[in-house]
């Protein structure tokens, strides 16, 4: 059984499919290592790779194909435009020592959609991770520790948006005394970053094997978006002031504690990277005890380890392949929540992506890189019990599948 598709999702982009080109090809196995701007979120050591500063301009278009029982639920594309900068702070100092600065930012619908949100309760399924998602905006900085060390922090910025109504009606539904309040704050969460490049720490007087060896390690802090609403409402002669009161929190767009170990070897036209990604969902679990719209699910996560492999192949001195796959298991331990119900299944991520440096190009002083990504999710079938307040037990039994296709391009000015 299934009903009209809704997009109450709990995802959001940068964790569902990567953010730019050579994350989602990578099934983001290399993100912890990339120099490019989105180094802000996987990990803003990597601001100090490429001394250059750069420009970046990109568009992620997803398309969903979600089923349960082999009925369409959910197939609404999530759209992002992206646009980065980085340069070097330290010109704005005495010092000489380099501080890298990095800004992300993406907005939905092709920039058209600043704050997407939708919670809701229905009969029919609805996937917990796949949706529109809300404005993504990063900023962090990066430097140099010690030789072969790099150091990095950046702060997630999501809004949290409060909304206070107070007003009379009659009973034929016309209102008097209006009074709504609206307002939405900035909620900052950390994001930390290390990298260790073994060769120039340990082996800085001759060559070793350690020399194309390097370890990074990232942590990204849980974060949402939220909405609370008061309505205080009076009716004369039936509800006196302060009337009656309806109370509404919902949350969206979570995104778990995160840990991030990975390990890249250099076999000079090849690079190989592994990365072990360690999502707690327990923090998320408790805030939605206090969802008022999905608390009666009692819905529960489990923590998760998504391993990663990737590779970066030089075909040439100008033209870059990248591959991924990974295996993501569901966060989603409940099979029934109660009127939300909720779905998800495991999936396997394939990642495949095209670099091309351009050394000139018209009217431009600076190389251009050129940056094109795919990537296929394939999600295994898995029973879920749909269940309603006003039926006793379980109603229905259906199974997910379904697949996604994302694309995203990007171009970069180095500077």
């Amino acid at each position: 059984m299934a009903s009209a598709p809704v997009w109450a999702s709990m995802g959001n982009a940068p964790s569902s499919y990567g953010i730019l080109p050579g994350d989602v090809a990578s099934a983001q196995s290399l993100s912890l290592f990339s120099s490019q701007i989105s180094a802000v979120y996987y990990n803003p050591a990597n601001l100090v790779k490429d001394r250059r500063g750069s420009l970046t301009l990109g568009m992620l278009h997803a398309d969903h194909d979600l089923k349960a029982d082999g009925r369409r639920i959910e197939d609404r594309p999530s759209q992002q435009l992206m646009l980065g900068l980085k340069t070097d702070l330290s010109r704005l100092t005495s010092s000489d020592h380099p501080i890298y600065f990095g800004l992300m930012a993406g907005v939905e619908k092709y920039g058209r959609e600043m704050l997407s949100f939708s919670s809701n309760t229905q009969s029919g399924p609805q996937y917990l991770t796949y949706g529109r998602q809300p404005l993504f905006l990063t900023a962090g900085i990066g430097t140099q520790l010690w030789r072969g060390i790099d150091a990095g922090i950046a702060a997630r910025v999501t809004l949290h948006a409060e909304a206070k109504l107070y007003a009379g009606t009659s009973l034929g539904g016309d209102t008097s005394g209006e009074q709504l309040e609206v307002s939405a704050k900035p909620v900052v969460r950390p994001i930390v970053g290390f990298n260790l490049r073994w060769g120039e720490t340990f082996c800085d007087q001759a060559e070793c094997w350690l020399d194309n060896l390097e370890t990074a390690l990232s942590y990204r802090a849980s974060s949402n978006t939220r909405t609370k609403v008061r309505a205080d409402i009076t009716v004369p002669g039936v509800i006196q002031s302060p009337g009656l009161q309806m109370a509404i929190r919902a949350y969206d767009a979570m995104q778990p504690d995160i840990t991030t170990l990975g390990f890249k070897y250099d076999f000079g036209g090849m690079r190989l990277g592994l990365t072990g990604e360690y999502q707690a969902w327990g923090k998320q679990q408790r805030d939605l005890r206090h969802d008022t719209i999905k608390d009666q699910g009692q819905i529960n996560f489990r923590d998760i380890i998504i391993p990663r492999v990737g590779m970066e192949v030089d075909l040439s001195d100008s033209l870059m392949l990248t591959v991924g796959v990974a295996r993501e298991r569901s966060p989603l331990a409940s099979t029934r929540t109660l009127d939300v119900n909720y779905i998800d299944a495991n999936k396997t991520v394939f990642g495949l992506g095209l670099s091309a440096q351009i050394p000139r190009v018209p009217l431009l002083a600076w190389p251009v890189q050129l940056d094109l990504g795919y990537q296929y999710q394939h999600l295994d079938k898995r029973d879920f019990q749909l269940s309603s307040s006003a039926t006793p037990g379980s109603y229905a039994t259906v199974t997910t599948r379904g697949d996604v296709n994302v694309f995203v391009g990007s171009v970069s000015v180095n500077f």
